[in-house]
């Protein structure tokens, strides 16, 4: 999966409430549009290009795996949803919300609708010195400097005061309430994106499944009942290896660790595509391992549709996986549920996402969002 693309935006208002205009701004561009991580201090400055009110101002950080152009164009509707009227007139206007894209990664666009960075932001001290609050280690990728040296290098001397500091709207999700998080799932689900959309948006240290590196995997779709048992013994020792490599690099009391699965997962599809003999002595060299494994402050798990879940297979079209039937994901549903219900000491979250889409749809992914936030909160 590919990493979420980070762009600055920068924010204006000088009609109305300008603060409540920047806040609600923000808020909406969190739930509607990408995820917010940073944001700066809010700055009152004076008109750039044009005489009238005073402007507030200030920047934002948004992680996305949308194009610029899609963001560029769904910024222009909130605009005008928050009630910007663009008058057909030449020059600058006074505006309720002025939302810019500054930059998008260390991309160089060039196109009729967009142009990034943007031609004019080291020429702004209003667009400068709100990015500077964000710290960020990014440097021009057209003059080839940094936000510092662009500080120093400008003409513009305006009056730029600090007004305030603004809401972040990620930090209300009190993730720090949990050190070790596993995510868990049916084949398909989408556990490992929503892993990397977490460990990125929070700063986390991810720990994924090294699923892909199984050469068992493969001969098992062909022939199950020769490879279910190298397969189930060969993922165990892996996940036990991975688990214990990985997390013997942090400190579980420290650092906020986000893992794409829980060991016990092994048992569940064991379970199922194992014969009961063979099922018998898988369980014994398990229960041996269990025992030492730490457990996760929270457990995730995404339910989605066994249609949902033929769905996802298909459109990651790795070939391996292209004839696995939908009863087979049924029975790992099924045990995962049980495994559920049986656990009287594990913190367990069960979200419905068979009608979401968190990777491209941001108001899905706050959806999640909300629902930790719920189970942290009760």
């Amino acid at each position: 999966m590919k990493k979420q693309h980070q762009l600055i935006l920068s924010l204006g208002s000088n009609q109305g409430n300008r603060l409540e205009n920047i806040q609600h701004c923000i808020d909406n561009l969190h739930k509607e549009i990408g995820t917010i991580i940073r944001v700066s201090k809010l700055y009152e400055t004076p008109a750039w290009g044009f005489e009238s009110e005073k402007f507030y101002n200030c920047a934002v950080i948004m992680n996305t795996h949308k194009s610029a152009h899609q963001i560029l164009e769904e910024c222009l509707l909130l605009e005008e949803a928050l009630g910007r009227v663009r008058e057909d007139v030449p020059g600058y206007q006074a505006r309720v919300i002025d939302i810019d894209v500054i930059t998008f990664d260390e991309e160089i666009i060039a196109s009729e609708k967009l142009q990034v960075p943007h031609p004019e932001m080291q020429n702004r001290l209003f667009v400068l010195l709100p990015m500077q609050d964000l710290n960020l280690d990014w440097r021009h990728p057209i003059l080839q400097k940094y936000l510092h040296e662009l500080l120093v290098l400008s003409e513009d001397k305006s009056n730029c005061k600090v007004i305030q500091n603004l809401g972040i709207p990620i930090t209300k999700l009190k993730l720090d309430h949990f050190n070790y998080i596993a995510i868990e799932g049916n084949i398909g689900a989408g556990k490992t994106t929503l892993t990397n959309k977490l460990a990125e948006d929070f700063n986390a240290k991810s720990v994924l499944e090294r699923f892909a590196d199984n050469p068992f995997l493969p001969k098992f779709y062909e022939d199950q009942n020769r490879y279910a048992f190298p397969l189930e013994m060969s993922f165990l020792a892996d996940r036990y290896q991975q688990i214990s490599d990985d997390l013997a690099q942090f400190d579980l009391f420290k650092d906020f660790i986000v893992a794409d699965y829980h060991i016990f997962k092994s048992l569940i599809f064991a379970k199922v595509t194992l014969a009961e003999d063979e099922f018998r002595l898988y369980k014994t060299m398990f229960d041996i391992i269990y025992k030492e494994m730490p457990k996760p402050d929270l457990y995730i798990y995404l339910y989605q549709s066994t249609e949902r879940l033929l769905e996802n297979i298909r459109e990651r079209g790795r070939s391996y996986e292209q004839e696995i039937p939908a009863e087979y994901l049924e029975k790992i549903n099924n045990g995962y549920l049980d495994y559920i219900k049986s656990q009287k000491d594990l913190n367990i979250l069960i979200i419905d996402v068979t009608n979401r889409d968190f990777q491209n749809n941001q108001e899905d992914y706050v959806f999640i969002l909300n629902a930790i936030q719920n189970k942290i909160s009760n």
